[in-house]
């Protein structure tokens, strides 16, 4: 299980709430990109997207190198293992809850259906 601390969770959960920044990983788990290709859907300013990139840098989601005068980011994949192993805890939760509703629904007998029209 790959564990992250609690704030470090804390800023990977804060860096995916933002759609943009989610939109930018999506486009990250294609391959490298460099700012101006992560700004471009979004009709933002390089100032912009450079902001979004360092909310993911600090959430170790997103690592850039610079070249010349490009900055290229690629994608980090460990923080999100940590906060998919955090909601994969909640998944079994909710899965034993509802399989104990399912278990509950299936013992009770079904309402026996009145067809002389009577109302009890």
């Amino acid at each position: 299980m790959v564990e992250l601390s609690p704030p470090a969770l804390d800023s990977v959960f804060h860096a995916l709430a933002d759609p943009t920044r989610r939109a930018m990983l999506r486009s990250l788990a294609a391959g490298e990109r460099n700012i101006g290709e992560l700004a471009a859907p979004h009709a933002m300013s390089l100032a912009a997207a450079s902001k979004h990139v360092k909310v993911l840098e600090r959430a170790g989601l997103v690592r850039r190198r610079i070249m010349g005068r490009s900055h290229l980011c690629r994608i980090e994949t460990r923080p999100l293992a940590a906060a998919d192993d955090w909601l994969r805890f909640y998944q079994r939760l909710w899965s034993r809850s509802f399989d104990a509703l399912d278990d509950i629904l299936c013992e009770e007998p079904a309402p026996s259906a009145r067809s002389d029209g009577e109302s009890s």
